[in-house]
């Protein structure tokens, strides 16, 4: 595939994501193939989660368009825009505007399950929503008890996101929410996010915004 320009936006245990261009378009690749040895299985089965994620959500506004999956290496259409702790978007319209951009990939039975990363939201030139990064998203057509819970956790951090950059335009309802995070959320927090913390930060040198400029 000819390929007039490659931009390394993130290297790390599992592969390399570039900004390339080819032709006319703009695609962001995602490689498993550099992974280390010890994770390239995860490696495959994040890029197959995300792969399956855009498929299912084909066609939605504000979800890259997939254009192509490998085995170990996905292509997905560029998003313009800027990723929301960059952008820090204060008008009320861009978090109902990403309300309903979640409740519709909600509705077709996927769960983005990384939503607390401010660099999966992005604001485009419009200030409009978009959602990058599915490589954690779950497809489950019967949206189950567990999807519903899920789901509930996708939209608590959309709220969490509101509350930091326009906390004056949160409902009761939102606040709410805000403050009954469900039971595996307070289980994470306190056993499983410091070992997480932990291990990406200290041992492996990642941060969740690594690679956040262009997405």
């Amino acid at each position: 595939m000819p390929s007039s320009h490659h931009k390394l936006l993130k290297s790390d245990i599992f592969g390399r994501i570039t900004l390339s261009e080819i032709g006319a378009d703009r695609v962001i690749v995602r490689d498993a193939r550099p992974a280390r040895w010890w994770a390239r299985a995860v490696a495959r089965r994040l890029l197959s989660r995300e792969a399956r994620a855009l498929a299912v959500l084909d066609c939605q506004d504000g979800i890259p368009e997939l254009v192509e999956a490998e085995r170990e290496r996905l292509l997905r259409r560029y998003i313009d825009g800027t990723p929301m702790h960059v952008a820090a978007p204060t008008d009320p319209a861009y978090f109902r505007c990403a309300m309903r951009l979640l409740r519709r990939v909600h509705r077709l039975g996927v769960v983005h399950n990384d939503l607390a990363k401010e660099a999966n939201w992005i604001v485009t030139p419009a200030r409009l929503p978009a959602l990058v990064d599915f490589q954690l998203a779950w497809h489950a057509p019967r949206r189950g008890r567990l999807f519903r819970l899920l789901a509930r956790e996708d939209l608590r951090h959309l709220l969490k996101h509101k509350r930091t950059y326009c906390p004056s335009h949160l409902t009761e309802r939102e606040r709410c929410i805000l403050s009954t995070p469900s039971l595996p959320s307070r289980m994470w927090m306190r056993t499983g996010k410091p070992v997480y913390l932990f291990v990406t930060r200290r041992l492996l040198g990642w941060a969740d915004r690594e690679g956040a400029a262009d997405r």
